[in-house]
């Protein structure tokens, strides 16, 4: 009798720790579904974040002591470079007068860059061509806008700009006054179809100009420095990229572009964009920078 008791007591203990080990087990199944693997760019985006320490700026570097760029360095203790992939060369008056543009038949003028402002009052100059004190201008953003400064006498009624450094915001005021006007759009040969376009469709009289060429500089010893971030501004330094590394691996470089040819050429160079601008948050690449700076990574 005894003997039977204890039997069923031991069979007892057993069913008992049987129950506790399947519990036990699937505790740890549930545990074990809980974990999310991130998908490849996350991964990307999380190394870069944490490893930011060096930036490339892929333009001079600014004149004078004062800049947001050094502000920013400061501020999260960054190595920030300047060194510009590409050079502006303009084109001499003795090859302008072969495209037969007379700049005086015209009463507006777009300007996307200062490159073009140094180089249209440039050709204005060498050719002695006194530039109407009725000339309007409209101008892709207020920086670019406030550079005429240099070289006119500055009236808001004849100068005008967008809102957020996109072609649209650029479309919006020159629709407002495109009535009655003949626009020049001095440029390289590397310009914006996307203005000439609009002007086309809009019925607007005008002439592009190619006051300045774009060349590529060596910038081989530069990308060998190995920088977390490289920050582009115009489709001829993604182009300058290509030309000195026709196989170039982005890997995890962290790519910042800004301006929409830009994003165009980028994309279209097969890089990966992880910063953008201007954009409504992210007016300039300063602000652009700070925010992806400031984004922590998803646990």
């Amino acid at each position: 009798m005894i003997k039977k008791e204890l039997k069923k007591a031991a069979v007892a203990k057993k069913v008992v720790l049987k129950k506790k080990n399947t519990v036990a087990k699937k505790s740890i199944v549930v545990k074990k579904s809980k974990i999310v693997k991130k998908s490849p760019d996350e991964k990307k985006s999380i190394i870069a974040k944490k490893l930011v320490k060096k930036v490339l700026i892929t333009q001079p570097r600014p004149e004078g002591i004062k800049s947001p760029y050094y502000d920013l360095a400061t501020k999260y203790n960054l190595t920030i470079d300047f060194y510009p992939f590409i050079s502006v060369e303009g084109i001499p008056s003795k090859d302008f007068r072969k495209q037969k543009i007379d700049i005086t038949t015209y009463t507006a003028v777009i300007f996307t860059s200062r490159n073009a402002i140094d180089h249209f009052f440039r050709i204005c100059d060498e050719m002695k061509v006194s530039v109407s004190q009725d000339t309007k201008y409209f101008c892709i953003t207020e920086s670019v806008a406030l550079y005429l400064q240099k070289f006119i006498l500055y009236r808001k009624r004849k100068v005008f700009y967008g809102a957020d450094g996109l072609n649209k915001s650029l479309f919006d005021v020159i629709n407002k006054h495109k009535d009655n006007e003949k626009f020049l759009y001095p440029c390289s040969e590397l310009f914006d179809s996307e203005i000439t376009n609009w002007l086309k469709t809009n019925n607007c009289g005008y002439a592009t100009p190619v006051l300045y060429k774009i060349v590529s500089n060596n910038i081989k010893e530069v990308i060998a420095k190995n920088y977390d971030v490289i920050c582009f501004f115009t489709p001829g330094g993604i182009k300058s990229l290509k030309e000195n590394f026709p196989k170039f691996k982005q890997k995890e470089t962290t790519i910042a572009a800004f301006g929409v040819n830009t994003f165009k050429a980028a994309e279209e160079a097969g890089l990966f964009l992880d910063i953008k601008a201007p954009m409504l948050q992210t007016p300039s690449m300063v602000s652009a920078l700070e925010k992806y700076l400031n984004e922590k990574p998803k646990k």
